[in-house]
Formats: C-alpha cells, sequence, structure tokens
C-alpha cells in the first residue's frame, strides 16, 4: 500500500507488498525489496538498495544524489535517524553498508564509508563517523561518538556518552571519554558460545594482550600459532588495530 500523497521518482524500483506512508520521499535510484515498511514523513535519495522486511520510522532521511547505500534485511530504523546525508570534510561518498538484523534507535547519524556487520544495536543519538567499522553483534550505547576509522571489534559493548578515538578488540566492554577497555564481556561470550573452553581461552588470551599494557607482537605471535579460533581472532586484532 503507498500513500496518495508520496512522491515516487521515475526508475524508483517498488515491490508490489511495499508500505509507503504519507509524505514520502522516494528517488529514482532506489530500490525497495518485499515486505519494507516506511512509516511517514521519509526522505530516500541516491543510489539506495533496501532489502527485505526492513522498516524505516518517521523522519529519517537516507542519502543524497550521489550517495551509495545498501541496507540489510530485517533492519529496524528508529525515527529522525540520517544516513549518509551529512556532508564529510572531504565531501567523499563512500559506499555505506548496514548490514542484517540491525536496530538503529532515534537521531543516529551514519556518514559516509560506514560498514556495519549482522545484529548491532545503535542506542539514541549514536555518531558513526567516516570510515567506521562495526563487526557483528555490536552494542553502542545512547550519545556516543565513534570518531572516523576506528573499528569496533565483534561483541564489543561501549557504554553510553562514550567517546571512541581507536580501534576496540572483540569480545570487550569500552566506555568513558576518551573510552577505553574496561574489562570483557563475560554475558556476551556466554551467550553467544556454548563451549566454556572457549570463553576460557579468550580470558587467557585478553590478561596477556590487553591487561597490564598492549602487547602487540605477542599479539601476533598468539595469532600465528594458537589452534582456538576465538582466541586468534582476537590476538589477530589486536596485532592489526591502531590501539
Amino acid at each position: 500500500m503507498i500513500h496518495s500523497s508520496v512522491v515516487i521518482e521515475d526508475g524508483a524500483k517498488i515491490a508490489d507488498n511495499v508500505t509507503i506512508g504519507p509524505f514520502c520521499y522516494i528517488g529514482k535510484d532506489v530500490e525497495l525489496s518485499s515486505n519494507c515498511i516506511l512509516e511517514s514523513n521519509i526522505i530516500l535519495k541516491g543510489k539506495l538498495k533496501v532489502e527485505e522486511s526492513v522498516r524505516i520510522f518517521s523522519f529519517s532521511v537516507i542519502g543524497e544524489n550521489d550517495t551509495e547505500i545498501e541496507i540489510g534485511s530485517s533492519t529496524h530504523i528508529r525515527e529522525f535517524n540520517q544516513i549518509g546525508s551529512q556532508i564529510t570534510e572531504d565531501s567523499s561518498s563512500k559506499k555505506i553498508t548496514i548490514g542484517k538484523n540491525n536496530f538503529l534507535m532515534a537521531y543516529c547519524q551514519i556518514l559516509a564509508g560506514v560498514t556495519t556487520g549482522e545484529s548491532c544495536i545503535f542506542t539514541n543519538a549514536v555518531i558513526l563517523s567516516e570510515n567506521v567499522k562495526c563487526e557483528d553483534k555490536v552494542i553502542v550505547g545512547g550519545l556516543s561518538t565513534i570518531e572516523a576509522n576506528n573499528t569496533l571489534g565483534t561483541g564489543v559493548m561501549i557504554g553510553g556518552a562514550s567517546y571512541v578515538d581507536h580501534d576496540m578488540p572483540p569480545f570487550t566492554l569500552v566506555e568513558g571519554n576518551k573510552a577505553s577497555v574496561k574489562a570483557l564481556n563475560i554475558i556476551g561470550l556466554r551467550r553467544r558460545l556454548e563451549n566454556k573452553s572457549d570463553i576460557e581461552e579468550i580470558k587467557s588470551i585478553f590478561k596477556r594482550i590487553l591487561g597490564d599494557c598492549v602487547d602487540k607482537d605477542l599479539a601476533l605471535k598468539i595469532a600465528q600459532e594458537h589452534e582456538n579460533e576465538y582466541a586468534k581472532a582476537l590476538a589477530l586484532f589486536v596485532a592489526n588495530s591502531n590501539i
């Protein structure tokens, strides 16, 4: 169902079973897949592909004329989000990729070049600056800013009102202004990993390479030699990070 007040430019591709509420604007290079729902007063522009079962709430603005954005299936984008609609310092328009099953709460800002994995949660008023990368199952607390060119590893949980200016390793709890690693996200690990020995391996590696100081040389050695895939992932991330 498409409300009579909706403006759709010639060239836009809209699946038959998409719902679009009143006063939305759909640009000519937008593609909306099946079962998408748009509430009211939404602007979609640029080369934008929205996959199946995405729901976008009122007053969100996604894209500009020269942007390229892809939004993965079953993602929910709440009110007043701005994705790729801000002018960057170098006027760049690098592709933005939002993975599947993400949840963006109200007033988030996603800038050029951002990529996210699957099942991430960005709470109210989060800013992901240029070229930020979020791996799977990242949670960012409200009013937090992730500075440009940094990576949040899988399973990272960032506390509210944090300012992140460097990479954050997988499976960690992070907070502060400036933000730092406080501990391992043990609860998250228990929910994700069934094998307790995997968690013990991660705890051991964490203490060795991120305990009193960051030891990138040891992290690289562990990444090359360790057999546990999760321990290797943590060590390799640290070895290659900007911490």
